[in-house]
């Protein structure tokens, strides 16, 4: 059974961004070998319209973004129509950072729907639980 629910996720697309480009190997690499096909984007300020051009499967998007806040590309991910129902992983170690996400996911469930936040630092073992999870979701 296991077998066949990694194969439905072999080739499902993940964006990652975020500023740090050792974490954006990283993860990269290891994403790869788990056989998903992964972009990275190493600024906030192009993540929304990559978003857009790609249409991935899942975001995992930093919240501490050297250029950009990675709050506001998560709200322009989740007003626009065509990128609302991917859902995204966001993580950051800054703890006001978190609570004013999961205010914003709080303040308005139905358009954060999909919305999951995770605390740096984080085990990978545990990402990849969550992004098996995430994309096993059904889209509502």
């Amino acid at each position: 059974m296991v077998g066949i629910k990694h194969r439905l996720l072999v080739g499902k697309q993940i964006l990652i961004i975020d500023d740090q480009s050792q974490l954006l190997s990283l993860m990269r690499r290891i994403l790869e070998d788990e056989q998903y096909q992964v972009s990275i984007l190493q600024n906030g300020k192009d993540g929304f319209s990559l978003m857009k051009t790609l249409l991935p499967d899942l975001l995992i998007l930093d919240l501490k973004l050297g250029d950009v806040s990675g709050k506001d590309v998560l709200k322009q991910v989740k007003e626009d129509a065509i990128t609302a129902e991917i859902p995204v992983i966001v993580y950051t170690a800054a703890v006001l950072e978190a609570e004013e996400v999961a205010s914003m996911i709080a303040s308005d469930p139905e358009l954060y729907q999909g919305v999951h936040l995770v605390h740096k630092p984080f085990e990978l073992e545990d990402l990849l639980a969550l992004l098996e999870q995430v994309l096993n979701e059904p889209v509502h």
